[in-house]
């Protein structure tokens, strides 16, 4: 028999689609694709873009979800029959195996520098055997790929335990501590001497700065670290009571993963220029120079273990939200297929995840397009799929569903959204794809 389960609350549901959000992408991606970025025009870029952009795909897909009360695939078919729509869905879930293979061998690295923190391997070291550590920690192919098993293991244990037992009880634990941990963080951050050179770093735009390349990296990152573009949040949502508003739900979502990344910013860059190391680190920025930052200070080993910590909570908020949307389009709301269905999915995604954990050791002179299957995997997902998805889903909903239909679903629980709905609706149609047209065609030259 089928039974459709719903999240117990509106803020099991924000705090679950939140998790899904604020990742790797708000905490581990933001900054340092800022700090290669400009800082603050990168930043005032991503900020547009998350919000004229990101915001409405986001909404597009709790329309899709919860009109539909089906999985990704099946809310196509049931929104749009008899079409080809539904295969918009089995590329969000191919995505989704693509982008959790790559997410989950940060994942492993976390875990790897966690255990090092307690044992207190992470404590002393200068700077340069800081990124010795990091490079002998990345390119060791058996812990590598055990840590990336261990953190997909995790993975599979919550998200088999269903919507209610396991992704919500989970996220409403984690998602506060986050914030509070994140909190206290940004806190010791700013009271460094010379902390404000990396706010300004952060806030101060450098048009100069400015590039074809950052509008696409910048696209890229606001449906990264929103989770749209690939329907997980066409799954999330069809989970949600017809009670609640998908408008506030969505602000909300939006507004928590811009905090995130502004806090992510603020606990990095400000001590990274106090203590005069180099914000363009690239994807090491998080591993090589914070554990050298809180070398630096007064009980910094107690924060980078409560850093680390932070970091897994939100990979894995993450990591949920991802497997989520393969089982519920295996399972299809029978729940005795939920759990074979999590184990199956997440042990391929492992296998599908070997070559990119070992993208830094063994195999890290094959090459695909001049790189590495980490770095194939995530620009192929992060620059192209994502935004194609976006693209394709913004059509969808505002060419292919009614406009009664949209109006409707996106009114319920509210007292009526007015001339918002206008908006919103001319933005989906036309604003959107123009937007995510523009940014390709300029990154390739052609404008």
């Amino acid at each position: 028999m089928n039974s459709h389960e719903q999240w117990t609350s509106k803020l099991g549901f924000i705090l679950a689609a939140a998790g899904s959000a604020i990742g790797l992408g708000a905490i581990w991606k933001f900054p340092y694709v800022a700090g290669t970025n400009g800082g603050g025009i990168f930043f005032i870029i991503f900020l547009l873009m998350t919000l004229f952009i990101g915001a409405p795909i986001l909404i597009s897909e709790f329309i899709i979800g919860r009109k539909s009360q089906k999985d990704a695939v099946t809310a196509y078919r049931v929104l749009a029959p008899k079409t080809g729509w539904y295969i918009l869905g089995h590329f969000g879930v191919i995505v989704s195996f693509i982008i959790l293979s790559f997410y989950s061998v940060v994942g492993g690295w976390i875990l790897s520098y966690l255990w090092r923190s307690f044992t207190g391997v992470m404590s002393g070291l200068s700077h340069e055997e800081y990124g010795a550590l990091f490079v002998n920690t990345i390119g060791n192919p058996y812990e590598a790929v055990i840590a990336q098993f261990i953190f997909m293991l995790m993975t599979i244990l919550v998200v088999q335990g269903g919507v209610q037992k396991g992704i919500e009880r989970a996220s409403k634990y984690m998602m506060p501590a986050l914030f509070i941990l994140f909190i206290v963080l940004v806190m010791r951050s700013l009271t460094l001497e010379g902390a404000w050179a990396g706010v300004e770093f952060l806030l101060k735009p450098d048009l100069s700065m400015v590039t074809p390349n950052t509008f696409l990296l910048a696209l890229g990152q606001s449906f990264f670290a929103l989770s749209v573009g690939i329907s997980v949040m066409v799954t999330y949502s069809s989970y949600l009571s017809k009670k609640e508003s998908l408008v506030k739900s969505a602000f909300s979502v939006v507004g928590l993963n811009i905090l995130i990344s502004l806090l992510a910013g603020l606990v990095i860059f400000p001590a990274v220029f106090a203590l005069g190391f180099e914000p363009g680190a690239g994807p090491g920025l998080v591993f090589v120079v914070l554990p050298a930052v809180f070398n630096e200070l007064a009980f910094g080993g107690i924060f980078l273990i409560i850093f680390l910590i932070l970091l897994l909570f939100a990979t894995l908020t993450s990591a949920f939200s991802i497997l989520e949307i393969i089982v519920a389009v295996v399972a299809k709301d029978h729940k005795y297929k939920r759990k074979p269905a999590a184990w199956i999915a997440g042990i391929l995604i492992f296998l599908l995840g070997i070559p990119s954990a070992l993208s830094f050791g063994i195999l890290s002179d094959f090459l695909i397009f001049g790189k590495t299957f980490f770095d194939a995997a995530d620009y192929l997902t992060s620059n192209i799929s994502l935004p194609l998805g976006a693209l394709l889903i913004s059509l969808f909903v505002g060419f292919r569903l009614p406009r009664r239909l949209v109006k409707q679903e996106l009114e319920l629980g509210t007292n009526g959204i007015g001339r918002l709905f206008d908006v919103w609706y001319f933005s989906i149609r036309f604003i959107v794809p123009i937007g995510i047209l523009l940014v390709f065609l300029n990154t390739i030259g052609i404008l």
